[in-house]
C-alpha cells in the first residue's frame, strides 16, 4: 500500500539557521525587522506548497552559550515577535500554515490562548502553535518572577536539574491544557446575532473552565470566540524521553532529530510508546524530522557554500538537528529513505534565507513530486485539513464524551 504524501514544512529564524548566512552577498540583514521580509518568507514556502512554517521565539537574545550573551557582535541578535509577525502575514496568503513560538514558562496561558485564537480566525483557520519551555536563567532575569540555576551541560544529569526540567516540562503540560480549555470555553454557536431578541451572545454556551493547578490558576471564559479549527494545532520540538512523552499528551505534531535513518525508525518507536503510556485518546502524533539544509546545484557547490558559512563563523557551528549539504535529487532521495521509518514527513531548516527555501521550494519540491512523494496543488480547507487532523468535539457542548 502506498504511502500518503509526506507533510513538508519550513522553520524560519533571522537571516537562516547558519549563524553566518547574515553575511553573505545576496542577503538582506537590514529587512529583518521588517514586516516584508518575512511575508516575502512565507509567500515563497506557500509557493512551494509547503504545509506551514514555523516562526522561532525566545525571550533572550540568541547565543552561542547555553545560558546568557555571549558578547559575539558578528551574529544576528534581535528578533520580532513570532505571534505578532503570524498575525501581519496571515492575511497576505492562502493556504500555508502559520506556526509561532512562545514560552510556556514566563507566557500567561490566557494570553497566549486569545493571540493564537485571533490568529486561527484572521488566517481563517491556518493557525498553530508551538510551546516551549524556558530553561535559561537569562530568560527569567527578564521577569522576575521565579530564579533558575544557570544552564550548564555538566548539570543536565544532576537529579535536582533532572527534576526541574521535568517540572518545567510538567508546567508545560498544564499551559497547553488551559489554552485548550480556553479555545473550548465558547461553544462553536455561541455567538447567535439575534435581532429579535436583541441577544448576540447565548450566555449559556460560554464556559467558566476553572483550571486549578500548582503553577496558577484560570477561571475563563476567553474572551474570543472558539477558532475556526477549533483547536489551533499545537506542535512541540523533543529531543529525549520527557518531550516526547510532552508531546504525546499534549500536541499534535512533534519536531524530532535523528542523525539517520535507523535513528529515526528508534524515535518514532519510542515516541509511539509514549503515547501509549500516557494513555492519547486522540489521533497519533505527527511525527516530522528537522533537517538544516543548505542545497545547491551540484553537492560539491553545497560543500563549498557550507565550507564558506563555517569559515566566516569561525568553526563548524553545533546544531540540534542533522545538516544536509547537496542537490535537491539527493534531499528527496534521503527524505524518500527516511520516511520509510515512520515519519509523516519534515521540517526543514533553511541554512541561508531566502536562498535555500527558494532552493526547497523550486528545486526540492518538484523533485518530490516526481517521485511521488508530495502533492501537486493545496486541496483547500485548515491547517488541520491539510495535515489529516480531524475537528475537535468541543469538551463542553453538551453530548460531547469526556
Amino acid at each position: 500500500m502506498p504511502h500518503p504524501p509526506l507533510h513538508l514544512a519550513a522553520a524560519l529564524d533571522g537571516a537562516g539557521w547558519h549563524p553566518a548566512a547574515w553575511r553573505l552577498a545576496g542577503t538582506a540583514p537590514e529587512a529583518l525587522w521588517s514586516a516584508s521580509y518575512w511575508a516575502n518568507l512565507v509567500a515563497e514556502a506557500e509557493r512551494g506548497l509547503l504545509d506551514f512554517v514555523t516562526i522561532e521565539d525566545s525571550l533572550d537574545l540568541q547565543s552561542s552559550r547555553p545560558d546568557g550573551p555571549d558578547g559575539r557582535t558578528d551574529q544576528v541578535r534581535g528578533r520580532l515577535d513570532a505571534v505578532l509577525l503570524a498575525a501581519r502575514i496571515a492575511p497576505l496568503t492562502r493556504h500555508i500554515g502559520l506556526i509561532p513560538t512562545t514560552s510556556t514558562t514566563h507566557t500567561e496561558p490566557f494570553h497566549v490562548s486569545t493571540a493564537i485564537a485571533t490568529l486561527d480566525h484572521v488566517s481563517s483557520g491556518r493557525a498553530g502553535w508551538r510551546p516551549r519551555i524556558s530553561a535559561r536563567r537569562s530568560e527569567t532575569g527578564h521577569f522576575g518572577r521565579r530564579d533558575l540555576p544557570e544552564l550548564r551541560p555538566d548539570l543536565f544529569a544532576e537529579p535536582a536539574y533532572v527534576e526541574l526540567v521535568g517540572d518545567l516540562f510538567t508546567e508545560a503540560a498544564d499551559v497547553v491544557e488551559v489554552v485548550r480549555r480556553l479555545w473550548d470555553s465558547w461553544q462553536d454557536d455561541a455567538v447567535i446575532r439575534d435581532l429579535p431578541s436583541g441577544r448576540f451572545v447565548d450566555r449559556d454556551r460560554l464556559h467558566y473552565i476553572d483550571f486549578r493547578g500548582r503553577w496558577f490558576s484560570v477561571k475563563g471564559p476567553s474572551i474570543v470566540p472558539r477558532p475556526p479549527q477549533g483547536q489551533p494545532v499545537v506542535a512541540t520540538l523533543a529531543h529525549s524521553s520527557v518531550p516526547y512523552a510532552f508531546a504525546a499528551a499534549s500536541a499534535d505534531v512533534v519536531f524530532v532529530t535523528p542523525p539517520d535513518a535507523d535513528a529515526a525508525e528508534a524515535i518514532v518507536t519510542e515516541v509511539r510508546a509514549a503515547e501509549d503510556t500516557v494513555g492519547r485518546i486522540c489521533e497519533p502524533l505527527k511525527v516530522l524530522a528537522d533537517l538544516v539544509v543548505l542545497l545547491d546545484e551540484d553537492a560539491s557547490a553545497a560543500w563549498r557554500r557550507r565550507d564558506r558559512l563555517d569559515g566566516l563563523h569561525g568553526a563548524e557551528p553545533v546544531f540540534d538537528a542533522p545538516v544536509f549539504a547537496g542537490t535537491a535529487d539527493e534531499l528527496a532521495d534521503l527524505l524518500g529513505h527516511w520516511r520509510r521509518a515512520g515519519l509523516d514527513g519534515f521540517r526543514l531548516r533553511p541554512a541561508v534565507l531566502p536562498d535555500d527555501l527558494a532552493a526547497i521550494s523550486r528545486t526540492l519540491v518538484p523533485a518530490l513530486r516526481d517521485r511521488g512523494l508530495f502533492r501537486a496543488a493545496y486541496p483547500g480547507g485548515t491547517l488541520r485539513d491539510l495535515l489529516g487532523l480531524t475537528r475537535p468535539a468541543n469538551r463542553y457542548a453538551v453530548g460531547t464524551p469526556t
